[in-house]
């Protein structure tokens, strides 16, 4: 329920800080440190929600709800800029000026990109070492699986020939039981002719 929450809350915190930043002074090194240490905390913000981001929505589609929560804060940060120029100070409204905000918002987005960044390189980081100590644990197996498919080969020609054997075998005891028959016959027909000799002398 918190990580649903954080798919709504996160881009819409972004898109504040980012719209935020055109409320500071532009002048952020001449003023001071104050104003700089502003522009850092905002930074370090957009950071985390870009970390966030890709934590919940992922690279892909946190990566175009950014894109579209930078174009949009931009967008109505131009809008304020024009409508109440007189608040921001500009007397006259210059393009330059236009850029000037915009770059702001984008060089926020920007820091939130980076988040998104670092988080993505330390997942690959994780799942590279995860990977390694996969790999590491399949190399150390593998010379055992060789010495086991050694033996299973071994036993496997073992059986091979002693089936092979007893094959020959059965075929010789066939051989020899096929030629005593046939010595046994040829017995009998000689015995059967001497005795058909032996009739016909008789008669005669």
């Amino acid at each position: 329920m918190n990580r649903r929450y954080l798919y709504y809350v996160t881009p819409v915190l972004a898109a504040v800080l980012i719209f935020a930043s055109n409320f500071l002074s532009t002048d952020i090194f001449n003023i001071g440190f104050q104003n700089f240490t502003v522009w850092f905390v905002l930074s370090l913000f957009t950071f985390a929600c870009g970390w966030l981001m890709d934590q919940t929505l992922g690279w892909v589609k946190g990566g175009k709800v950014l894109f579209a929560v930078i174009v949009v804060s931009a967008f109505f940060g131009v809008v304020l800029v024009m409508f109440f120029r007189e608040y921001f100070g500009l007397s006259d409204l210059l393009s330059e000026t236009i850029i000037l905000y915009t770059l702001r918002n984008i060089t926020l987005g920007t820091m939130a990109f980076f988040g998104m960044a670092v988080s993505r390189v330390l997942i690959y980081e994780r799942q590279l070492e995860a990977n390694k100590s996969i790999l590491e644990d399949f190399e150390d197996k593998v010379p055992l699986a060789e010495r086991e498919a050694e033996i299973v080969l071994k036993e496997a020609k073992l059986k091979a020939e002693e089936l092979l054997l007893q094959t020959q075998k059965k075929c010789n005891e066939l051989i020899e039981a096929k030629n005593k028959i046939d010595r046994q016959l040829a017995e009998l027909i000689k015995t059967e002719e001497e005795l058909l000799k032996l009739y016909e002398s008789n008669e005669e």
